[in-house]
């Protein structure tokens, strides 16, 4: 590995979920040890609830509240605030604000910013996304929606 530089306007955007994800290093430049992004989730938007099979994720909240759904309750987690969910523990986020909220995310190792850009290419096609097909690719990727 060798330091790495990734100015603002040089992240790579990924759109998916309804969300904006700036990956600022990716396993790539990591040596698979971790990911970084920075997330941006209008009113409303957040993920399903879910688990990761291989990375641990953590989050720092940057801008607004945002709502996390961990060990099995919900929680506000506000700016200065940050969050661990460890893999294989079903956890979620949501924006229940009126107005986008920005965190920065972790995981390790990396991987997550992969299924994120392969998810996006579903995102991006005209119309309603295929849902089936998103699913398909975070089971892929080690990643289970829970109801």
């Amino acid at each position: 590995m060798k330091p790495i530089l990734t100015q603002a306007d040089q992240a790579h955007v990924i759109r998916a979920f309804g969300e904006e994800i700036h990956v600022h290093l990716s396993g790539e430049q990591t040596g698979g040890l971790f990911a970084m992004f920075s997330e941006t989730t209008p009113p409303t938007g957040g993920p399903p609830p879910h688990c990761h099979d291989n990375e641990d994720e953590w989050f720092y909240v940057q801008e607004g509240t945002v709502s996390f759904f961990i060990d099995g309750q919900w929680t506000d987690a506000h700016p200065g605030d940050t969050v661990f969910a460890p893999r294989k523990q079903v956890h979620t986020f949501k924006n229940n604000t009126s107005k986008p909220t920005k965190m920065l995310i972790h995981t390790s190792p990396s991987g997550f910013e992969k299924f994120f850009a392969e998810a996006a290419e579903v995102f991006a096609r005209p119309g309603a996304p295929d849902m089936q097909r998103v699913v398909q690719i975070a089971e892929a990727h080690g990643i289970h929606f829970v109801s």
